[in-house]
Parts: C-alpha cells; structure tokens; sequence
C-alpha cells in the first residue's frame, strides 16, 4: 500500500500584462498541484496558530517535494470549498525526507 495525495487548486497571479504608466497587471490562473496530502489539523497546532495568528487552521497540506510554487497567503480549493493558507510554510530537506512531501502549510477556510 502506497500514500497518494489528491490534486488540489492553487490561486496565483499571473502577469498578463501592463497599464498605461508601465505597472504589471495581474490576473488569478487555477494551477492543478497533483499529489498533495490533506491531513485535519492537530489540536496542539489549532491552539498554537490562534495564539500566534488568530486564524483557526483546519487542514494541514503536505506539498510534494518537486513543487516550486508560492504557497504563503494564497487560496486553494479542494473537497469542494475555499481554503486560504497562512502562516510560512516549512521546509525539510528533500534528501533527509523519505516520502514525496517535504513542505507543510496551513489552511484556514475561507469565502
């Protein structure tokens, strides 16, 4: 038996272009991130994020380790509703990691 995330949506902005004065102007692309864990989040860690941030999270998401997206403060959809991450995400080294995840970040939900 082998784990296997699901495949989430990530929010992001891309660059499509530029205003008159030269400033860029973005636009939200939905980028389907393959493999991702979804685990509920811990009490300790629940009690923890609100001590720290005030946001409540709900789910932990484990990243897979060849992913190079910005995860910090962006929307995510999966199971059907909104999510927003928050906080850093951390970072473990690939190599001392023996699955396919090696980032965490937390999601609050959101919308």
């Amino acid at each position: 038996m082998s784990i296997e995330g699901i495949t989430i949506t990530l929010i992001d902005k891309q660059e499509v272009g530029k205003d008159p004065f030269g400033k860029p102007l973005y636009e939200d692309v939905s980028i389907p991130v393959e493999n991702v864990l979804v685990a509920p989040t811990s009490s300790d860690d629940i009690v923890n994020q609100m001590n720290l941030t005030g946001k409540k999270a709900v789910y932990t998401l484990g990243i897979p380790k060849n992913d190079i997206h910005d995860w910090e403060d962006k929307e995510v959809k999966f199971f059907g509703q909104r999510w927003r991450t928050f906080g850093f995400p951390t970072e473990g080294i690939e190599d001392l990691i023996p699955l396919d995840w090696n980032k965490k970040v937390m999601v609050e939900r959101y919308g």
